[in-house]
């Protein structure tokens, strides 16, 4: 039996897609690290907000997002996030940063510096258990190189609703509304900066639309296996024949 491989997965994909989900039960079964590179763009716009830095001033965020404090936890069964040695998780997934981490986000300085830091945590990864990493860019600026790449999407109103779920509890019309800002103006705000709809030479795309949680997983594991087939640790649970609506949403 081969030696199990370390590997490094990459997933891009719209605001609501799933990325966040699938990609940590993805490395969970694959014994990997796990990495969200949009929580690094949170964590600064969380500091602006805090410390009353104007958003607008792109050389203050700059600045502010060079000189943070910012440890990522990596662990996909309970990944982390300090800010000055404050655990902040919670904090960045309120609709206050999700309504104004645009700003950060599609600011070059701010992006040239987080990739940085990015980029380090997956080196230190490569060496040890692998890591999946999801956000915008992984896959073609951050980890153009990763063993796989993919694009996770799914149709607005999926989107909407797993959203809502996320942020309100429920996927009812009210709360889908409340939450259509921070998806649909969000993604035309990043689209200025990031290419995230359409696959890049090399990534595939795995459209979730119609999938379960599991479903979305297991073709996303399967694409792994497919490409690095000694990814699997020992003892770690294969996936189960995929799918057909799971197989159907690989696009060749």
């Amino acid at each position: 039996m081969p030696a199990h491989r370390p590997v490094v997965v990459a997933v891009d994909g719209p605001s609501g897609s799933g990325k966040s989900s699938v990609s940590r039960a993805v490395a969970a079964r694959l014994g990997a690290e796990y990495l969200d590179t949009g929580a690094t763009f949170r964590a600064v716009c969380w500091w602006c907000l805090e410390n009353d830095v104007d958003l607008e001033d792109r050389p203050a965020v700059a600045e502010a997002a060079r000189q943070l404090d910012l440890e990522l936890g990596t662990d996909p069964t309970g990944p982390t996030v300090r800010v000055q040695g404050r655990l902040v998780a919670e904090e960045l997934r309120t609709s206050r940063v999700s309504s104004a981490v645009s700003a950060v986000a599609t600011n070059l300085d701010v992006r040239a510096e987080l990739r940085r830091r990015q980029r380090e945590v997956v080196d230190a990864a490569r060496g040890g258990r692998g890591v999946v990493l999801e956000g915008r860019d992984t896959t073609t600026v951050v980890t153009p190189d990763a063993d796989v790449r993919v694009l996770l999407v799914a149709d607005e109103d999926a989107r909407l609703r797993r959203r809502a779920r996320d942020v309100h509890g429920t996927d009812d019309a009210a709360a889908r509304e409340r939450t259509r800002d921070e998806v649909v103006r969000r993604d035309r705000d990043d689209s200025t900066v990031s290419e995230f709809s359409v696959a890049a030479d090399g990534v595939v795309t795995v459209d979730s639309s119609a999938l379960t949680l599991e479903e979305t997983v297991d073709a996303v594991l399967a694409l792994v296996l497919r490409a690095v087939p000694e990814a699997l640790p020992p003892g770690a649970e294969p996936p189960t024949s995929v799918a057909d609506r799971a197989a159907q949403a690989v696009a060749p």
